[in-house]
């Protein structure tokens, strides 16, 4: 399992930089390793290692600008700042940065490798992502990590890096030795590469038993300004990747039971709608001469279902949220048409991509398998435009789950998995380009 995470979210944005951290080894050619003394033997293994068919992508975090403030100083308010700004945060040693970690992946990472990208000259982090770490340790695995780390970080053209891993050093150490191979031939320097195990830290690079001692350098990442800072801006660190996926759960019980029911009833007002609009059953014989009536039909079914999407998104940029469970499977019924997703996809503005989260949360966790596909994707895309690639990646898991071939889930996987930042998330066309690209498939009687 790859998260990418192009540093910085967007609820709002982390703004992070790196000040200068002194650093006694001589760089990613140098420098120890944590002594075998420092090292707990006991260490948190994930359930499985790398995950072949999700691909080695990096997925692109919370995105991140260049940080004016103090290190761990929220600013001048003490409240959230609006969607579209930015949370400024400077951190200046490894415990800040180990600070800021979750909050750039969206949750706290365990048996995990985590790769910081750096872009100078003030430190700005450019992109972060996150490997499982292979448990068992797999040298094939491993390789296959340090490799694609290296190629995303040349893709972006990153040249500075910080390499963290999280668990026991038996798991951490072999990919962080391959890594710094790779790295050292990708002309990627790395500014430290460090091993985290319960609440210590260990730098691979630094040999000063005064800084680094070999039973690992104490830090509370929870208690760190940085952390606090970044609470204080309404930014979420879930405890683990698992909890943020349950934040995307479908939700069972009564809520099931009332979509499934509501589902038949938005099926039903479909066929009245396509009836209504001129759809007849024919025989086939005489299709093509029914293709017209046929085609004006959809027309109607799609101009319904594009009229209730857009409603919906602007409840949600007003501030408001859809209760109805007939409201929400009429959306997840419609959006299964390509026509309807397509327009929802072309008004994904960027600059309520807050709104557009919370109201494909909803319809996701809320709509029945068959329909989950089309209102997952979008929230993939939403996520991906916010920098977190943790909860777009759980998204398209969510997508390709119920449709495993469905393309808009697999092409954005495609590319978050590829390092792309949420900058290359644009929007595909306008939602009247969108119309006319379809307008032959009402010719066609579809």
């Amino acid at each position: 399992m790859t998260d990418n995470q192009p540093a910085g979210e967007a609820t709002p944005h982390i703004c992070a930089q790196l000040a200068g951290q002194r650093r006694t080894s001589h760089g990613p050619q140098g420098g120890g390793k944590p002594s075998a003394a420092g090292k707990p033997s006991a260490g948190r293994a994930p359930s499985a290692g790398p995950n072949p068919a999700a691909g080695r992508g990096a997925a692109t975090g919370r995105e991140a600008a260049a940080g004016t403030e103090a290190a761990g100083d929220p600013g001048p308010s003490a409240e959230p700042p609006p969607e579209g700004v930015m949370a400024r945060i400077r951190v200046d040693s490894l415990a800040g940065v180990l600070a800021v970690v979750p909050y750039l992946l969206g949750f706290r990472p365990r048996s995990s490798l985590v790769v910081i990208g750096i872009e100078p000259p003030r430190g700005q982090i450019k992109l972060t992502f996150r490997y499982d770490l292979p448990d068992p340790p797999d040298s094939a695995l491993a390789s296959e990590i340090a490799v694609h780390a290296a190629e995303v970080l040349a893709q972006q053209q990153v040249g500075t890096a910080i390499a963290v891993g999280y668990g026991a050093g038996p798991l951490v150490t072999p990919v962080i030795e391959l890594l710094r191979t790779e790295m050292r031939g990708a002309g990627v320097f790395m500014r430290d590469l460090i091993r985290v195990q319960d609440d210590r830290y260990w730098s691979y690079l630094c040999e000063d038993p005064r800084c680094c001692p070999a039973e690992g350098k104490p830090f509370d990442a929870l208690a760190h300004p940085a952390a606090a800072a970044l609470t204080t801006a309404g930014i979420p660190a879930y405890p683990d990747r698992e909890s943020l996926a349950r934040s995307l759960a479908p939700l069972g019980g009564e809520t099931a039971v009332s979509m499934a029911q509501a589902t038949q009833r938005a099926l039903a007002r479909s066929e009245q709608l396509l009836t209504e609009g001129g759809a007849r059953p024919v025989s086939p014989g005489r299709a093509a001469a029914a293709r017209p009536a046929v085609g004006n039909a959809m027309r109607v079914l799609v101009t319904a279902g594009r009229r209730s999407v857009v409603e919906a998104i602007g409840i949600y940029r007003g501030g408001g949220r859809i209760t109805d469970d007939d409201q929400f499977a009429w959306l997840s019924v419609v959006l299964s048409d390509l026509r309807v997703r397509d327009d929802a996809w072309a008004r994904m503005d960027p600059q309520h991509r807050r709104a557009h989260r919370q109201l494909w949360t909803d319809v996701v966790r809320r709509a029945c398998p068959p329909y989950v596909p089309a209102p997952a994707s979008l929230l993939a895309f939403t996520a991906w435009q916010s920098g977190d690639g943790a909860l777009a990646n759980i998204a398209i898991e969510r997508a390709i789950a119920a449709s495993p071939g469905y393309s808009m889930a697999l092409l954005l996987s495609e590319a978050i998995e590829s390092g792309l930042p949420p900058s290359a998330a644009r929007l595909p066309m306008t939602p009247d380009e969108v119309n006319a690209s379809y307008a032959h498939t009402y010719r066609a009687g579809r």
